[in-house]
């Protein structure tokens, strides 16, 4: 019985290691003036930010504003499988962090 509560033990802990490692990513829109510039770009999230769309603006803000650019809007939140697919759309801004 031991051998089974430890091996339990082990998946759990194991399964909960993978979630918190998983990665996530947000597309979003910024901008920057004079002359006006528009940009399309994803970013990689932390894991506190990957719940809401609210989060993922917190989080990215600062990092698009460094910069020089303006978020305008975060538009979804995906997984790596995703990224993998939008990273093409993005350009050159394919992966901020």
């Amino acid at each position: 019985m031991k051998n089974v509560s430890l091996l339990s033990a082990i998946l759990m802990v194991t399964a909960l290691a993978g979630q918190a490692s998983a990665q996530c990513f947000a597309d979003y829109k910024a901008k920057q003036d004079n002359p006006l510039r528009l940009q399309y770009g994803i970013i990689e999230l932390p894991a506190s930010a990957c719940g809401s769309r609210a989060a993922a603006q917190a989080h990215a803000d600062p990092v698009i504003a460094a910069s020089g650019w303006t978020l305008l809007q975060i538009e979804s939140i995906f997984d790596a499988t995703e990224f993998q697919r939008r990273r093409a759309n993005a350009g050159a801004i394919h992966l901020r962090q």
